[in-house]
């Protein structure tokens, strides 16, 4: 059958019951052919190069002279660290005369590799809860999260960090996906899967209980609880002093929310009753209401992608007076939001590139740029520790951009920030610059992307280019330095000495533009966000940067959903395409992980009139619905362990392919490394290094990716 004669997808089979024991995650015929096929990918790519580059990530990620970034806990400045000798890493903490030294003497908390040896498990550190202490009192103990295979459920135990040891008969949380908070020095807020009747069918707690020290589990009281087809139930306790509270949600989809406040006042769980989609913070007796869509309130229109702000106590009361602090302007939107004891901070992209805000409740949320943010950059605010008198107001501030290292500033209201550390360059970026660019998509929406080209390059279209690009979940990609993207892709050269270029491309269904542009590309309206990606790389071509045999797209997760969608639309604009931890079975993908929690971002197949939609989104289904004659050199690549999307997509996906003769399709899975793909270093190392290679050689050499 012709290209041009293509069947209906009434007329096509599923293709997804081709190969049914691939779905078997760790069937041992599925993990078998996984196993045969990872062996052949590594032996495609191996080369001198390919090795010299694992190690020269490697070699970064271990570097002694990295930024250790620190969270202040009383007097504690704690870090988890991993390098060559401590692989699974050294939770550890310092003073903060010793951190500011720039040499700082560590005291070491938990050792994971010492961990894991004595107790079998390969353990992942996810994260650390530590327990409130009222009056300034020192914080001793802390809820430790380890994950057996970098998926996402986790195994909870507390931890005492002045004996440097479990709590003996202390909380201990069996795997699984959990969310908990401390609501008092004996008590947890415990969100958990223990069985079908407290999970949803997006695989997250349905149900909050009330955890006292030395109660079972599953004796514990429901205090919150969700219908089981929303995605979870979620809360928590806040103990700022003089306003603590109880916060619960439940997520009704991933963009739709009911919020409910506990004040302590004996009535209970409190409707907030703010529009669903809105996001919902608490800053002491305020209430503030990020607004997602436009929110008609007492006759004014509070545009989307607005701060409003109320009393918690009055609006909870009935009085519905707000303040409306912050609007978007013209290509601007809010990009995070933070808290010292008194001010707001709030991170604004304007087209995309960074500028920070201090808002002042005091005086009428007036607002004040933060000094000191580099151009053209990538910057993030956090308060250091707004419930201690001497540092209250202080605040941390990081930065970076594409050819320029992350540096960590302390700053404090109304003065400079104070530079505590510098990135090391871990490339040469003297031949490269940046420079931003807009490409006009299909519905004529300007579409920016950063460009990361070599300096006086000609326009002759023999640059190797490689796009990457996410349009998904409100997510904005921003300019980062990735030494990883130096050393793999950058630093490479062509047989007459032509450095590659770099591309971000910044796709509706992110975040860049405020709550439209992502809106504006979900469930049915997906394929303008693939009409994005298609636009940049045309832009590339008509420019004269590159060409298609030279350009390369790399994605993953939504962004593998994104290159799967390149691969079955439009293969002949790219010369290879890397396609990571991905959803590429559209019709099937509720069902499968956490698939489910996602059907406001793409739609319901169990509704007919999604399904049709979905069908046409859907790569592994594009396969048989219009069928290419030729497809460039494609790599698949999941992990067993993957608990959020699953490998089982990126399998049928393969192997359709590989089955219908496509010989240059290649697959890729590891054990572990869960939905990020890797669980240490040098593990991370190889998982950066295979993409990089693989698009490298397509470029180059493409020959050596076809099996002939």
């Amino acid at each position: 059958m012709s290209v041009t004669e293509q069947p209906t997808p009434a007329q096509t089979p599923d293709p997804s019951e081709q190969f049914p024991w691939l779905g078997q995650e760790y069937g041992e015929r599925a993990l078998g052919w996984a196993a045969e096929q990872s062996a052949a990918t590594d032996s495609v790519i191996d080369s001198a190069q390919h090795r010299a580059v694992v190690e020269s990530i490697t070699a970064s990620l271990d570097a002694e002279d990295r930024i250790a970034a620190v969270a202040k806990h009383g007097s504690r400045y704690v870090n988890f660290w991993q390098d060559a000798a401590h692989p699974r890493g050294l939770w550890r903490s310092t003073s903060w005369e010793s951190y500011r030294s720039g040499s700082p003497e560590w005291e070491v908390l938990l050792d994971l590799d010492e961990l894991s040896a004595a107790e079998g498990v390969e353990w992942v550190w996810a994260g650390a809860s530590w327990c409130p202490m009222p009056q300034g009192g020192e914080p001793t103990r802390v809820l430790v999260s380890l994950s057996p295979d970098g998926g996402d459920a986790k195994r909870v135990r507390e931890f005492d960090v002045e004996r440097r040891a479990w709590v003996p008969g202390g909380f201990d949380l069996p795997t699984a996906k959990t969310h908990l908070s401390w609501s008092g020095p004996d008590e947890l807020l415990v969100g958990t899967v223990t069985g079908p009747d407290d999970t949803t069918c997006s695989s997250y707690a349905r149900c909050i209980r009330r955890l006292r020290r030395g109660v079972a589990l599953d004796e514990a009281p429901v205090v919150f609880e969700v219908d089981a087809a929303h995605v979870s139930a979620w809360a928590t306790k806040d103990h700022t002093p003089g306003f603590e509270r109880e916060i619960a949600e439940d997520s009704i989809d991933f963009y739709h929310s009911r919020h409910f406040l506990d004040r302590g006042r004996g009535s209970g769980w409190e409707d907030v009753t703010v529009p669903f989609d809105a996001r919902v913070r608490y800053f002491r007796e305020w209430l503030i209401v990020w607004t997602m869509s436009d929110w008609e309130l007492e006759g004014h229109t509070h545009p989307a992608g607005s701060l409003v702000v109320a009393k918690v106590d009055d609006w909870l009361d009935g009085r519905r007076e707000v303040q409306r602090v912050w609007s978007p302007g013209a290509g601007e939107s809010l990009e995070s939001l933070a808290f010292t004891r008194s001010r707001a901070m709030i991170g604004v992209l304007k087209d995309v590139v960074s500028t920070v805000l201090l808002l002042d409740p005091a005086q009428g949320w007036e607002s004040q740029t933060v000094p000191g943010v580099p151009p053209l950059s990538s910057v993030s605010v956090w308060p250091v520790d707004d419930e201690d008198p001497a540092c209250a107001e202080d605040y941390w501030m990081s930065s970076s951009g594409f050819l320029e290292p992350a540096r960590l500033w302390r700053g404090v209201l109304g003065a400079q920030p104070e530079l505590i550390a510098a990135g090391t360059e871990r490339f040469d970026a003297s031949q490269h610059q940046v420079s931003q660019h807009f490409a006009t998509s299909q519905d004529g929406t300007r579409i920016p992307y950063f460009l990361i080209a070599p300096i006086g390059v000609p326009a002759d279209g023999a640059t190797p280019a490689l796009i990457h690009a996410y349009g998904g979940f409100r997510s904005s990609l921003t300019p980062t330095y990735s030494a990883a993207v130096g050393l793999a892709w950058l630093q490479r050269r062509t047989a007459d000495g032509r450095a590659p270029a770099y591309v971000v491309a910044n796709l509706r269904g992110g975040g860049e533009y405020g709550p439209e542009w992502h809106s504006s590309v979900l469930r049915q309206n997906r394929v303008k966000s693939f009409q994005d990606l298609e636009a940049v790389a045309r832009h590339l071509h008509q420019s004269g940067l590159s060409a298609p045999a030279l350009t390369s797209v790399i994605g993953r997760s939504n962004g593998g959903l994104l290159t799967g969608n390149a691969l079955t639309r439009f293969p002949e604009l790219f010369g290879a395409i890397s396609c990571g931890v991905p959803l590429l079975d559209m019709l099937h993908y509720t069902r499968l992980s956490a698939g489910h929690s996602w059907i406001a971002e793409y739609g319901d197949p169990d509704v007919a009139g999604d399904a049709e939609f979905l069908r046409e989104m859907s790569p592994l289904h594009r396969l048989v619905d219009h069928p290419r004659a030729d497809y460039p050199p494609t790599l698949i690549w999941s992990t067993t362990s993957d608990d959020r999307v699953g490998p089982v997509q990126a399998r049928m996906m393969a192997a359709h392919m590989m089955h219908d003769g496509v010989d240059d399709v290649w697959y890729h899975e590891d054990s572990t490394g869960g939905h990020a793909g890797s669980i240490d270093h040098a593990d991370t190392a190889r998982m950066l290094a295979r993409s990089y290679s693989f698009l490298w050689e397509a470029a180059v050499a493409p020959e050596r990716l076809h099996r002939g």
